[in-house]
């Protein structure tokens, strides 16, 4: 039986505070680190995911908590250099710019740190940017898994193995509708939502203000309607060998006005079987699981079984298109 895995957490917004309350039920892991933009927080025998929101809210950072917590400018390098022995980080972190996904990979690589690093990152452009990086993470003994998330990640994965019944996938169709109450309780989420609006950009998106972001979202009356992403989808689909990206096309509808999803979160893969007959497959979430919950329990799902490819002596880098998630008790 696998001992209890010991799991920290970079990025603590609403991703990364969703996760943090997720690990505390669970029997299988252990919150022991966490970081955000102004400090981090470490304890051998386990964080306080209560403990860690209220010191967000009243002073805007997991360094302020008065216990645990450790203010600093670069706080990633400050805990990597604590050597906190963390088997596996979720990378709960926005991906503004779009080269900062690849960057934090690129400071746990000449950290000298060696374990499991998992991350929900949605750009294309962004995936191969870590791709680059295959040979200098198995040199430096880190097992990457990227697009851990809802979409890309669970769906990414339900599509690979609806795949199975076909001879040929002709189109894979990801929509996705997501509901939450107050936009502000995830501000990052949403920017690069916003980033994927015709007119918008990476750049545009991060500089905006909140109060150009609730003025926009004013005018839509709390929707973004998003078609025709640039999703990660379709190059981990490309990659496993599924399909071309031209034949994978993601969008969705986020509320950021209402929990209720405005439409459901689901997947399509049509094919053609070696019998000649198209079918198409359809894998649907239920409404009542939220971005969180799709998001982050998938995401813990894929870094236990990057754990287990990583104690066998696997390092380099994966997709949720080529392994199976292991559930976490």
């Amino acid at each position: 039986m696998m001992a209890t895995i010991r799991v920290g957490l970079l990025g603590y917004g609403g991703l990364g505070q969703a996760a943090a309350r997720m690990l505390a039920v669970k029997k299988q892991m252990i919150l022991v680190a966490a970081a955000d933009s102004k400090g981090y927080a470490y304890h051998p025998e386990g964080l306080d995911a209560a403990r860690l929101s209220l010191a967000v809210s009243r002073h805007g950072s997991v360094g302020y908590d008065p216990a645990v917590g450790v203010p600093a400018d670069a706080p990633i390098q400050a805990l990597l250099e604590q050597q906190v022995p963390a088997d596996g980080y979720f990378l709960a972190l926005p991906n503004l710019p779009n080269t900062f996904m690849a960057s934090v990979a690129r400071t746990f690589i000449t950290s000298g740190w060696r374990g499991v690093l998992v991350d929900a990152i949605k750009r294309t452009s962004a995936v191969e940017q870590l791709l680059t990086l295959a040979p200098d993470l198995q040199r430096a003994g880190i097992t990457y898994v990227t697009g851990c998330g809802a979409t890309p990640g669970l769906l990414t994965a339900a599509a690979a193995l609806a795949a199975q019944s076909f001879s040929e996938v002709l189109s894979v169709q990801i929509t996705f509708g997501v509901g939450i109450a107050n936009w502000e309780a995830y501000r990052s989420t949403v920017r690069e939502d916003i980033a994927h609006l015709e007119g918008y950009s990476v750049e545009r998106a991060r500089a905006m203000s909140d109060a150009q972001v609730s003025e926009l979202l004013d005018r839509t009356g709390g929707l973004l309607t998003l078609e025709k992403m640039e999703h990660a989808d379709d190059i981990l689909l490309e990659l496993a060998g599924i399909c071309g990206r031209e034949r994978v096309s993601v969008g969705g509808v986020v509320d950021t006005r209402n929990p209720q999803k405005p439409l459901s979160t689901n997947v399509r893969v049509t094919g053609r079987t070696f019998e000649g007959k198209t079918s198409t497959h359809t894998f649907t979430l239920g409404d009542e699981t939220s971005m969180a919950a799709n998001v982050c329990g998938p995401a813990l799902g894929y870094l236990k079984a990057g754990i287990e490819m990583h104690r066998r002596g696997h390092h380099g880098i994966w997709s949720s298109a080529e392994l199976m998630p292991r559930f976490v008790g």
